[in-house]
């Protein structure tokens, strides 16, 4: 699958993941795709797993934002911030690609931090 295939496959998955639409949202995975939380220390193997576990969150994010998609061959990342009950999470999605299909994805998030006051000359606020 060509690069630019595969970026529209990542914007057709974010889109789908946005609006809740959950067959379209894992169109993306191979039947035997595994999923990683690092943080949790949690594998889910298999889309149907996946899809499950998603579709039973006990929340609907109210907002979803894709900063940057950024890959190139079989390995693509994708930075994002969702937003659960008025509380925003930084997400950063490494999905590697065989054939098309992710089969392999780790998802890592991260809560928002105020910034310590002692770096302010050397930083720029961007929120």
């Amino acid at each position: 699958m060509q690069e630019e295939q595969l970026r529209e496959a990542l914007n057709a998955h974010w889109r789908a993941s946005a609006a809740g639409d959950l067959d379209a949202e894992h169109a993306i995975y191979a039947d035997d795709a595994i999923c990683d939380y690092p943080q949790s220390g949690e594998r889910i193997l298999g889309r149907s797993n996946l899809q499950a576990l998603r579709g039973h969150h006990p929340d609907k994010p109210s907002g979803f934002d894709v900063r940057r998609i950024q890959g190139e061959g079989n390995l693509w990342v994708t930075e994002y911030e969702i937003t659960y009950n008025g509380r925003a999470f930084w997400t950063v999605s490494i999905m590697e690609f065989h054939d098309g299909k992710v089969v392999h994805e780790t998802q890592y998030f991260s809560d928002p931090f105020e910034a310590p006051s002692w770096r302010k000359q050397w930083v720029q606020q961007t929120t």
